[in-house]
């Protein structure tokens, strides 16, 4: 790694950079990327109605790394919540400072927004970016649950 990481907002041409690492996500929890989500991600992500926002991270001019957020309302809290919902740093540069880079670039979004909560999940064995994590935030003890509709 030779240069300064730089975070940014995406920008519509990003595309072509984006989804390599979009599908390196997908892939990372065992799911195949569907081109209909890919393209309605990306779509949501330059709709002002839409909650969804990205954030790349480049490096020497390379996008290395993404992030999305979601605002949403909580009954906890008069301003937004925010929850992390994906982040993915390309193989081979973990651990040099992007995710930290990404995550303390949402926390400040989350500010701007007066948002006083930023939240993310991550599976058990994703102990490398739990090192991460425990670094820069708390575990606060509650256990998902899920149940998929079909």
């Amino acid at each position: 790694m030779t240069g300064k990481i730089n975070v940014r907002e995406a920008r519509k041409g990003d595309f072509a950079q984006w989804e390599p690492l979009w599908d390196g996500y997908t892939r990372f929890y065992e799911r195949e990327p569907d081109a209909k989500i890919t393209a309605v991600t990306w779509q949501r992500f330059f709709d002002s109605y839409e909650p969804m926002h990205l954030l790349v991270a480049e490096l020497d001019g390379k996008i290395v790394g993404i992030v999305h957020y979601i605002f949403h309302r909580s009954t906890w809290m008069i301003g937004p919540t925010c929850y992390l919902q994906d982040l993915f740093t390309q193989d081979g540069l973990r651990g040099k400072g992007i995710g930290r880079a990404l995550i303390e670039a949402v926390y400040a979004k989350a500010k701007e927004a007066s948002s006083q909560r930023v939240y993310w999940l991550t599976q058990e064995t994703n102990t490398i970016a739990m090192k991460l994590y425990d670094s820069i935030a708390e575990k606060p003890g509650f256990v998902v649950y899920r149940k998929t509709i079909a």
